[in-house]
């Protein structure tokens, strides 16, 4: 896969290249600082005032999470090196530099679709394959499904992502002449895209920041970090809390960030809050989910006799669990029985 020249450093507005030749750029809002002038921090609440003549005056409060600027920065230091599955794999990696930028951006949107559940390692090696086969919208409607499934095989739910691709071709040759839409709106309305993979194409394909892409990774590191003023049920509701405080200027390399710390560090099942810098400031961290009591009997059940389980060579668990069966599954008899040894039946 060739490597994509615009994304070895960190995203601010996203890659130009995509954009229409003679398109004119998209106006985009200047940066805004983190610290104010006199560089002092933020306070934790920021209590506004609305003032209209007449009006009593409105009391509103702007909240934001305790020391995330501190945690941002740690886990900055912490992706420096860039190695993770997102980084070589991602949608931004995916894509045909060489392609028409109306392919490309439809590249993007088919590496989007088909990411959802599945790992990058997967989603890259299905891209390569399609890219191969020829990923542009033609093609897609003239593949047939058992093709194009074992193109796309196996990422996750295969072959429900193969009928959205070929509803989503159809819908684009249809309604906006082969290209992708061009809004948020525009992109949710085709099968199979949701609001984070619509935010991401409007990043990645049209270089607008339109909104935050909260994926699993963001949902759940958002959460455990207390970014949020209460847990969310779903990337959606994390969406909406994190764009309520979260500058905007950071909105396109949010998920990068935390989409690497948690393919690294952040780990879904237990996380490695032990090599974290943030663990000192993290209110979930070295909490695990407690393990599941094993059932009476069982072979990881405790014995009742001892109070800790001595380790022992692969080998000889091997020999003590087959004698273990072997008690329990022949039937018990007296030594008188075993000294007698039963005759043998002939055939003649």
């Amino acid at each position: 896969m060739r490597a994509n020249p615009c994304n070895q450093a960190p995203r601010s507005g996203g890659c130009s290249e995509l954009l229409p030749h003679g398109t004119a750029r998209p106006k985009t809002e200047p940066d805004a600082p983190l610290l104010s002038s006199h560089g002092r921090r933020r306070r934790q609440l920021k209590v506004e005032y609305d003032k209209d003549d007449g009006v009593t005056p409105v009391k509103t409060e702007h909240w934001e999470p305790l020391d995330w600027k501190k945690q941002l920065g740690y886990i900055r230091e912490m992706r420096h090196s860039r190695d993770a599955p997102v980084d070589k794999m991602g949608a931004e990696k995916c894509y045909d530099t060489e392609a028409p930028a109306q392919v490309r951006r439809f590249q993007v949107l088919v590496s989007l679709m088909l990411s959802s559940q599945t790992k990058d390692q997967v989603t890259a090696a299905a891209m390569q394959k399609l890219r191969a086969h020829g990923c542009t919208v033609e093609n897609i409607l003239a593949t047939d499904d058992e093709t194009l499934g074992k193109l796309i095989y196996p990422v996750g739910f295969w072959r429900t992502k193969v009928k959205y691709l070929k509803l989503t071709s159809a819908m684009l040759q249809k309604e906006f002449g082969g290209d992708i839409p061009d809004s948020v709106e525009g992109l949710v309305r085709l099968p199979g895209v949701g609001p984070k993979m619509a935010h991401l194409a409007m990043d990645i394909a049209w270089d607008q920041v339109s909104g935050i892409g909260v994926d699993t990774h963001v949902h759940r590191i958002s959460n455990r970090l207390g970014w949020l003023k209460k847990p969310a049920k779903n990337p959606e509701e994390t969406r909406k809390v994190l764009e309520e405080w979260l500058p905007r200027e950071l909105w396109s390399e949010i998920n990068w960030l935390l989409v690497g710390f948690g393919q690294q560090v952040c780990l879904p099942v237990n996380p490695l809050c032990s090599v974290c810098l943030n663990q000192h400031s993290c209110p979930s961290a070295h909490k695990s989910s407690p393990t599941k009591r094993p059932k009476a009997g069982s072979p990881r059940s405790p014995s009742p006799a001892s109070s800790f389980k001595t380790k022992t060579e692969p080998e000889q668990e091997s020999a003590v669990k087959d004698e273990r069966i072997k008690k329990e599954l022949l039937p018990t008899v007296s030594p008188t029985t075993q000294r007698r040894r039963p005759k043998s039946k002939v055939n003649h």
